[in-house]
């Protein structure tokens, strides 16, 4: 595991994005910690993309000594209790409603996919292409709207838009 925690570490960094545990096989990170972003929503549907892609590639390259698996990945945004826990062995953690949530969007996913609550993709509608994928049970919660997301929104251009970003025609404005 530490081959992929590694990397996904680097991933999480270069994102801004915080590390808060690993339990077996599972990863969690933050965004918006310790100081909230407007934009950690997107950093971490980025961050999750770069995981999945990186994961896929090591299937495909099957490098000697490394277990290959596939990976789901569930992201919630809201408000989190966040702390250092314990007596002895201090850990940082968070808890709360949005880290259950998020945990359930993850074991909801399939394979490959990037699950996202109502509440994630509300704030990355925009900018992400992302397919509804209804209402859902959800232990402890009933049901839920779910979202996988497929992919950087593309803003396609007719060519005189393309010719005016170019200079190439005068614009109507």
């Amino acid at each position: 595991m530490d081959y992929y925690f590694s990397k996904f570490d680097q991933i999480i960094e270069k994102y801004g994005l915080e590390k808060i545990k690993t339990i077996g096989d599972a990863y969690m990170c933050a965004g918006g910690l310790p100081f909230p972003t407007a934009d950690h929503p997107e950093k971490m549907v980025m961050a999750a993309f770069e995981i999945a892609a990186f994961v896929e590639e090591t299937k495909k390259q099957k490098p000697e000594g490394i277990t290959c698996f596939d990976i789901r990945i569930g992201i919630n945004t809201g408000p989190i209790v966040a702390g250092v826990v314990g007596l002895k062995k201090f850990a940082y953690d968070i808890w709360g409603d949005t880290v259950n949530v998020a945990s359930r969007m993850e074991s909801m996913s399939d394979a490959g996919k990037i699950n996202v609550s109502e509440y994630t993709y509300e704030l990355i509608k925009d900018s992400y292409d992302c397919e509804y994928r209804g209402e859902i049970e959800v232990k402890n919660k009933g049901t839920m709207k779910m979202y996988f997301v497929n992919g950087p929104k593309v803003i396609s251009l007719n060519q005189s838009e393309i010719e005016r970003s170019k200079g190439l025609a005068p614009s109507l404005n």
